[in-house]
């Protein structure tokens, strides 16, 4: 299998690495602008069928197609999920249920 990743071929262009994952990060709150409040995770954070987990799935592949698209760069899984999750913290879209699986969490 041969590496195609942009970041490991060429490690030194920090430059052009930051300003890929921080066009990743708007290129997701954009997309998450399309779509209602999403309720994160619920009873169960593994349900691979939950609406979050079906979205993060999708988005994940589309950025990736962006980027070659776009930046001729291909981008590494580690740093499509850290833009994703950044994007999910910056974002609106997204509410906690009660049931949200955070033992840290006070309803109070």
């Amino acid at each position: 299998m041969a590496i195609r990743y942009t970041l490991w071929l060429d490690p030194d262009d920090v430059t052009r690495h930051r300003a890929v994952e921080a066009d990743l990060i708007r290129y997701f709150v954009e997309r998450f602008a399309d779509y209602p409040h999403i309720r994160l995770f619920g009873a169960d954070p593994y349900d691979y069928d939950a609406p979050f987990n079906r979205l993060h799935d999708v988005l994940m592949a589309r950025a990736a197609e962006y980027c070659e698209r776009e930046w001729c760069y291909v981008p590494t899984p580690d740093q499509l999920n850290r833009a994703f999750f950044l994007a999910v913290g910056r974002s609106n879209k997204f509410v906690r249920g009660p049931d949200d699986g955070d033992p840290h969490r006070s309803d109070s």
